[in-house]
């Protein structure tokens, strides 16, 4: 028989809470959302009429019944409260990103309690932070691990912004939470940004955008660039780019070159079996990930139709609901997300000043 559906809870209805509902509805045998805390009566009753879950005015009232882990899904600055109240309560949280809106915050929020543990191990508290999960960054990191390009020295990101490219770069280098000296510069230049999050505008008058550049030195010949425009997630006339370079060869978004032998650089693809186009029955998503013939990433969720960002934030809920249930080793710990935050903090104090920021040793490093 398999498992019961991991319940879980949400603080907050925004945008980010009902992207949790709805892929919980999506997977039902799998995850399911036991309730949601919003501040209205009025959008309480909105909630329970447009994703079928009852909603509650208080964290209290939610943790009553059962949760077995609850998504803190609220504004920066209200992120600590909650996770502070949750750890009081002794219910583990999976805090959206990034867990504090500043440096002050992320220390006072590890004082408070990144020293909290749950029965069966690990930190109480973890972080939302999916992009290590989508299927070309961990198929890219999966080849690292295995030695495939030899010792990797270096990485670039052009595709998401701060924190989230930050935990890209820092878990490709396998760099832990060591100090990193940061210089940064933005510039602001014409560019047409004809989609975003409300949709298509049909304005193609260019517009300032500003690209920031950061060059993060992290010691023993590991470094990052990282390289974000405006709006690069919608952006279509901005593309992504990874590049990961080994001593040994380099990995170019899905192409892989390394040495087979003495004079012999061989170029590979990493290969993504997508089903739903012309005569394929099986619904469109992507089955697999391939390198040379042999699987480097699964997608463990077929059946959903789910989108590559949609299967990441899927696969980050259920290691979540494995972790609690002592089934699996913890999803992305708090000091992780402090690194990562911290960092972005450095990337955008170093373009405002003009000056390279050196991060000093948090107290989370040691976890």
């Amino acid at each position: 028989m398999s498992a019961a559906p991991v319940r879980f809870g949400i603080v907050g209805s925004g945008w980010r809470a009902a992207f949790l509902a709805r892929l919980a509805r999506a997977l039902p045998e799998r995850l399911t959302v036991a309730g949601v805390v919003t501040r209205s009566a009025a959008r309480a009753a909105q909630v329970e009429a447009a994703w079928g879950v009852p909603a509650f005015g208080t964290v209290g009232e939610l943790c009553s019944i059962g949760p077995e882990f609850v998504v803190a899904s609220v504004p920066w600055d209200v992120t600590p409260e909650v996770v502070r109240e949750l750890v009081e309560r002794e219910v583990p949280v999976l805090a959206e990103t990034p867990p504090a809106p500043d440096v002050a915050g992320l220390r006072e929020l590890w004082g408070a309690v990144g020293g909290a543990t749950r029965v069966g191990g690990g930190a109480l508290v973890q972080v939302a932070e999916q992009y290590p999960l989508m299927p070309g960054h961990a198929a890219r990191i999966a080849l690292v691990r295995q030695g495939l390009i030899g010792e990797v020295t270096s990485v670039q990101v052009s595709s998401t912004h701060m924190y989230h490219a930050i935990s890209l770069i820092r878990h490709t280098l396998d760099v832990g939470s060591r100090p990193a000296t940061v210089t940064a510069r933005a510039f602001t230049a014409p560019l047409a940004d004809p989609l975003s999050p409300r949709g298509w505008s049909d304005d193609l008058m260019p517009k300032d955008a500003v690209t920031t550049l950061a060059f993060l030195d992290f010691g023993a010949a590991r470094t990052g660039l990282y390289d974000f425009t405006d709006n690069q997630w919608w952006n279509p006339l901005r593309a992504r780019r990874v590049v990961v370079r080994g001593s040994l060869g380099e990995i170019v978004d899905d192409t892989v070159v390394r040495m087979a032998g003495p004079r012999s650089p061989v170029e590979s693809p990493l290969m993504r079996r997508r089903t739903g186009t012309d005569l394929n029955l099986e619904g469109a998503e992507v089955h697999h990930i391939s390198f040379d013939g042999r699987v480097v990433w699964r997608n463990d969720y077929l059946g959903a139709s789910l989108s590559e960002d949609d299967l990441a934030v899927v696969d980050l809920l259920c290691r979540t609901g494995a972790w609690v249930r002592n089934a699996g080793p913890e999803p992305y710990p708090l000091a992780e997300g402090c690194q990562d935050h911290l960092l972005a903090m450095a990337v955008e104090e170093s373009a405002r000043t003009g000056a390279p920021v050196t991060t000093a040793v948090e107290a989370w490093a040691a976890r």
